[in-house]
């Protein structure tokens, strides 16, 4: 039996996250304007097909899953990429800090403003309707941030780490993923997360907090013609 993590998009969308889709039991999607991700329930004939029907014409998508990725005809990759997948299963350091605060709508723009900076990965507006995000600010503006994203049975994603390049070297992708991390466990859920395998810097926080390789999985980013 696969791990609810293998699919971790399908997972979401098919449980703790099906207010948030679109689509039906063969193949689903989060509403594009909240994230571009999508998935099959399984890589047959009929799933594809079904996932091609349901991609947005000229728009892209993102596919991860630890399977090989198999696109339905109409659907062409325009990039690919191989992600670690790293889980916290052991109590991890506790921190308070009084400048963490919770993130609001009135924030987003800043949000989006510091993710289109920084590139933690897909995000927008709309991306505080999937899960709590949490931040410092500095002299007024936000200086660092981290949030939930995805949600399966028993898990919960850490996303969304990023600091403000005039704010980096003081620990607060540090403190931020610690924090968020901490608040996860504390619902009695495991944090898990996802990075490029090549970003070895960001491996390397994410191990020195407690967090440990649990398997690799396939990205692409793909493209339906109109």
């Amino acid at each position: 039996m696969k791990h609810v993590l293998d699919r971790p998009i399908w997972s979401a969308l098919a449980t703790r996250h099906q207010a948030f889709a679109e689509g039906d039991s063969l193949a689903r999607r989060y509403r594009p304007s909240i994230v571009p991700f999508a998935a099959t329930a399984m890589d047959d004939e009929e799933s594809l097909r079904a996932l091609g029907k349901l991609l947005p014409p000229l728009q892209s998508s993102i596919v991860v899953q630890t399977d090989p990725i198999v696109l339905p005809a109409e659907v062409s990759a325009v990039s690919t990429a191989t992600l670690v997948q790293m889980t916290a299963e052991r109590p991890m350091q506790a921190v308070s800090d009084e400048r963490v605060q919770p993130l609001t709508p009135d924030d987003a723009a800043e949000m989006l403003a510091l993710a289109s900076l920084t590139k933690p990965g897909p995000f927008t507006l709309e991306a505080l309707s999937l899960g709590e995000f949490w931040g410092v600010k500095i002299g007024g503006r936000l200086a660092a941030m981290a949030g939930e994203r995805m949600k399966q049975p028993g898990y919960s994603e850490l996303s969304g780490v990023c600091t403000h390049p005039d704010f980096r070297g003081g620990g607060l992708a540090r403190l931020l993923s610690l924090f968020v991390a901490n608040r996860i466990m504390a619902r009695g859920e495991v944090p898990y997360l996802h990075a490029y395998d090549s970003n070895a810097p960001a491996i390397g926080l994410y191990e020195s907090i407690g967090f440990r390789l649990r398997t690799t999985l396939n990205m692409v980013v793909v493209h339906r013609a109109g």
